[in-house]
């Protein structure tokens, strides 16, 4: 690694913004490309963050914004987490030190960071949607001069929407909107399906032109029959790269194609972005680069060429191991399962090593479906092969889940179809900011008819509950879990119906509280309840297990109790809390419920232990605000001092 990199006098340090940018000399560039490379590499060290796609890269952005004029020029990523160097090079390469970090910057594009951030997306395949509609407002205002620049890449030309918007754009022959495709062959892992084979095929057309020069230069020497065979060939020219290049499908929709650029020649990429800035209209400038480009633990890592690496050793790419997390735990269980099950199938949206399906597909590579950036498609395919007799698990991270809420309601529950739905990364996720959370799902899936839904408070838990979900055969099921090391095993103290009893209050004569606890707030809940214990107030705690459709053992538990307490790691609007008082209201039940759980905005980025704690999901917290409303309910407990 270089040197000078964060050095005073360093070229990194002198860009301030895209103005400094522009007053390097083409001779100075390669330097500075190493130096973002340097502290791209330092950075994520330090914290993790999305490595390979930034490195991939760094000469694009530095020739985007040397092009552009941002902010004036509106440049817009697709997906944000590949505008790391979009970021140094608009006046916070001095900040890296905080990336991820509470406080600090995001590891998406962040509006409330710098004027040069347009949209805060990390929901893949969007940007040609927002820039449509943001081109198309410049145009009703009158504001000529300005370009919209959408960079779509790392796989997000694989969603549907992008599709959709590029076929409303190119019905605007007028609309200044340059689209540059970032094609480095990757989302997470190399990106699957027909577009990306049509797309790699692209890389095979400067063979083809060789082959033909070479063809011409030879054949042209053979007298008599060797003039005719070449102009044979040259007149079926077009329909070969009708085969071999994309840019005729671009061009069948009416967009302009420039293309191949070597996306890590600054000077090429420079070029092609002026003459697509001089059209005037929607332009496609196809850009070839190479995820995780200057260091070689990233370029030789065959999984994801570091994607997102955890914390990290910057000279060998040695990460520091992680612990035992619940994605190793489905990971395990699912392949068990499928050894059990011929039936069961499994289905990813581009994230086959995020939801740890590796091991299920090298075990049964003919029953893994890796669907690219495309999770409405995947709910929907997995109906279609539930239709056919199988048992799909679609493994999702949790916040992606709301993509595809029309196909899991009307394509896969309306028919009644046996999916099960993993949600990775439920609840709180912390470093990755608000759009990752995973905080609505338990919400959004409360109205869907005859869904089924589970969340395990520990690895048992996860391994009985995911068995469980698989035998469901009339309807789709959810297993929902959090990022992170998996909590500690906690053994039932007894049985309320299907209830898990954490627990023991006194069911048969009124008690305190009892307390609903969902999944792994189980740990949570029990530490709160002691604490209630010493305030002389008597509490149970029940886990739910399945918490749709309720247990209806839970309706005589709340009669017992004076007070109905429900703790999930979820928004608090229409959640298991919101069930849990439902379900009492139907019953004739008058015990107040409360509901603890995420307060309904978007949340900074932070440890997921310091955002709990500010939004008050610790057993402390819990504990002093049930021991208040208990006391306004029974005068005994209201000169009992809060601890």
């Amino acid at each position: 690694m270089s040197e000078r990199t964060g050095q005073p006098g360093s070229l990194l340090e002198s860009v301030k913004g895209p103005r400094d940018l522009k007053l390097l000399s083409a001779d100075e560039l390669p330097q500075l490309a190493v130096e973002v490379r340097d502290l791209l590499i330092s950075s994520t060290a330090r914290a993790g963050g999305h490595l390979g796609p930034n490195l991939g890269v760094v000469e694009l952005t530095i020739a985007l914004h040397r092009v552009f004029d941002s902010p004036h020029d509106r440049i817009l990523w697709d997906t944000g987490h590949q505008a790391y160097v979009h970021k140094m090079l608009t006046g916070r390469a001095g900040q890296f030190d905080t990336l991820r970090q509470e406080g600090g910057l995001s590891g998406y594009p962040s509006r409330s960071e710098s004027e040069h951030d347009v949209i805060e997306n990390s929901h893949a395949s969007t940007a040609l949607s927002y820039a449509d509609g943001l081109a198309k407002a410049y145009k009703v205002r009158g504001e000529s001069d300005r370009a919209v620049v959408a960079v779509i890449g790392d796989g997000a030309l694989t969603g549907g929407m992008a599709w959709e918007a590029l076929n409303n754009i190119a019905a605007h022959k007028d609309l200044p909107l340059i689209i540059v495709v970032n094609d480095n062959g990757r989302s997470y892992s190399p990106t699957i399906g027909g577009l990306a084979s049509h797309l790699a095929s692209l890389r095979t057309t400067e063979r083809y032109e060789n082959m033909l020069d070479f063809v011409k230069g030879n054949l042209t020497k053979v007298p008599v029959l060797g003039p005719p065979v070449y102009d044979a060939l040259h007149g079926v020219k077009k329909g070969i790269k009708d085969v071999l290049a994309p840019q005729v499908m671009f061009e069948d929709l009416g967009l302009k194609y420039i293309g191949l650029v070597d996306g890590h020649d600054e000077q090429a990429v420079e070029t092609a972005l002026r003459k697509a800035r001089g059209f005037r209209r929607p332009v496609i400038v196809h850009v070839l680069t190479k995820k995780g480009t200057g260091y070689s633990p990233a370029e030789n890592h065959d999984e994801d060429c570091f994607h997102s690496p955890g914390v990290f050793d910057p000279l060998t790419g040695e990460e520091k191991p992680k612990p035992h997390g619940w994605t190793n735990v489905f990971s395990q269980e699912i392949v068990r399962l499928g050894a059990e099950r011929q039936d069961i199938v499994a289905i990813t949206a581009a994230m086959l090593g995020p939801t740890g399906l590796i091991p299920f597909s090298q075990a049964y590579p003919d029953r893994l479906y890796d669907v690219g950036i495309a999770e409405q498609h995947a709910l929907t395919s997995a109906a279609g092969l539930a239709l056919g007799g199988l048992h799909p698990v679609v493994a999702l991270y949790a916040t992606f889940l709301n993509r595809a809420f029309d196909q899991l309601l009307m394509d896969v529950a309306l028919h009644r179809l046996p999916v099960t739905v993993v949600l990775d990364r439920a609840g709180v996720t912390g470093d990755d900011g608000a759009s990752h959370n995973g905080m609505w799902d338990l919400s959004i899936l409360q109205v869907v008819p005859g869904l089924s839904i589970a969340v395990p408070r520990d690895e048992p838990r996860l391994r009985e509950l995911l068995a469980e979900a698989v035998e469901v055969d009339d309807g789709p099921t959810v297993l929902r879990y959090p990022k992170g090391p998996v909590s500690a095993e906690i053994e039932a103290v007894g049985r309320l119906g299907e209830m898990d009893v954490l627990r023991a209050g006194d069911l048969d004569v009124p008690s305190d509280v009892l307390i609903v606890s969902v999944g792994p707030m189980a740990e949570l809940c029990l530490e709160a309840a002691a604490l209630l214990d010493a305030q002389g107030i008597s509490a149970t705690v029940v886990d739910p297990r399945w918490v749709k459709p309720l247990d209806e053992a839970l309706v005589p538990a709340a009669r017992a109790h004076k007070l109905v307490v429900v703790v999930e790691d979820n928004g608090r609007v229409g959640g298991v809390g919101d069930a849990v008082a439902r379900t009492l209201r139907d019953a004739d039940v008058d015990v107040p419920v409360r509901t603890y759980g995420i307060p309904q905005r978007f949340l900074e980025h932070a440890k997921r232990a310091k955002i709990l704690s500010e939004i008050g999901l610790t057993s402390q917290d819990i504990a002093r605000e049930i021991t208040e409303a208990v006391a306004k309910r029974s005068p005994e407990f209201e000169n009992q001092p809060a601890r």
